[in-house]
Formats: C-alpha cells, sequence, structure tokens
C-alpha cells in the first residue's frame, strides 16, 4: 500500500484564512532564511489577531509565501502547523473529521484506513519532535 499522505506540494492547505500560527523561534528561523530582520518579518508578514501571531494571506487567499508556481518559498524552514498538516489531532482522533480532510487533500491516499494514517502521523509527529524541531 502506498502512504496514507504523502504530500503533493498542491498547496490546498496553504489557502484561507485559516491559522498559520508562528512563533517565535519559528520567526526567528524564517526571518533567518530570508536574510532579514525579525523585525521586518513581523511588520511584512505578519499579524496579530486573537492574541496569536499569524503569517499573512496574499491577494489569492493563500499564505503570503504560497506561489501557484513555485509553491511554498519557505518550505524548508516551514512553521510546525505547516509540518503537521494533515496529521491534526482532530484528524488523527476522529475519522469524520478524516474524511472531510482526505476530501480536500489530494495528498490523503483514498484507498487508505483511518488507523494507517493515524499510524503515519504519529510517526511523523515523533520523528519531528525528537529531532528537536518541535516547538
Amino acid at each position: 500500500m502506498h502512504n496514507p499522505f504523502k504530500c503533493r506540494m498542491c498547496g490546498v492547505c496553504c489557502h484561507g484564512e485559516g491559522g498559520i500560527t508562528v512563533q517565535d523561534d519559528e520567526l526567528k528561523r524564517i526571518a533567518r532564511f530570508l536574510n532579514i530582520s525579525g523585525e521586518k518579518f513581523l511588520r511584512d508578514f505578519c499579524e496579530n489577531r486573537n492574541k496569536k501571531l499569524y503569517i499573512k494571506t496574499g491577494e489569492s487567499g493563500a499564505c503570503i509565501f504560497f506561489k501557484d508556481s513555485t509553491g511554498c518559498g519557505i518550505q524548508s524552514v516551514k512553521p510546525a502547523v505547516c509540518y503537521q498538516w494533515p496529521f491534526y489531532i482532530a484528524i488523527l482522533q476522529d475519522e469524520y473529521n478524516w474524511r472531510t480532510a482526505q476530501e480536500a487533500c489530494p495528498g490523503i491516499n483514498r484507498d487508505c484506513r483511518h488507523g494507517d494514517f493515524v499510524k503515519q502521523g504519529e510517526k511523523q509527529l515523533n520523528d519531528y519532535k525528537f529531532n528537536g524541531k518541535w516547538r
């Protein structure tokens, strides 16, 4: 069987004013990657909403760093919330939420079982955590 999830870099998950939150350590890492100061990153690419810091969306409705022609401009330093997709707790714990995500995301294998998806998600999240990237 193929992986339950394999990112297709399509950007479906990058669209919408949802919640690409960015933490302090992520802000600094992304700013370094862009070769700009943290202050400039905050000013040009972020907004505060509900006492949280979010990456802005562009005119297309996608994350400001996503371009249809090239994909994610910060892929190697993307925030944890982006790395975690689609392995969010609500999707891992609830098969209905998983089916909804499966309909929206072309990277989620249509033929896999929820249990297989959960196993892959747990492994990916643990690998991320143990590699020191978890916030």
